[in-house]
């Protein structure tokens, strides 16, 4: 269900419902801080938090259980080092792990032991499915 509608749409909308949510809040300091090293200022957009969550959200569904390491590649981005070749540089895990944490409380994620880091729950998979079916 969840492959058959186009990502973008999908974590948009996904993200208005966590909008809706308690647990998935914006932190204090967020409007002071970068999201990785690779970025040059903190996020502009007012829903990155939202956007950002919901699109872990989907990776988690997709890809099964996954880390934070794993998750901070996926969110990186091109650094550029000035007149040195340019390279990947890895998102910030703060912001990752603390997005996970907060999915945590909400019910849509769990941690896993075996393989290690965080998978999605039930409630997680109905959540995603009924934004689907909204989009579709």
């Amino acid at each position: 269900m969840i492959r058959d509608v186009p990502a973008i749409k999908l974590i948009e909308k996904a993200a208005e419902e966590l909008k809706k949510t308690e647990n998935v809040k914006l932190p204090q300091a967020f409007a002071f801080i970068k999201s990785g090293v690779h970025v040059e200022r903190p996020p502009q957009s007012e829903d990155f938090w939202y956007i950002r969550s919901a699109a872990i959200l989907r990776k988690l569904y997709i890809d099964g259980t996954v880390g934070t390491q794993r998750l901070r590649n996926v969110f990186g981005g091109k650094r550029r080092r000035g007149h040195r070749p340019a390279h990947h540089a890895k998102a910030g895990g703060k912001f990752i792990r603390t997005m996970l944490q907060q999915l945590e409380k909400e019910g849509l994620v769990k941690k896993n032991d075996k393989p290690k880091g965080r998978a999605i729950t039930p409630k997680g998979q109905k959540f995603l499915n009924a934004v689907a079916k909204q989009i579709k």
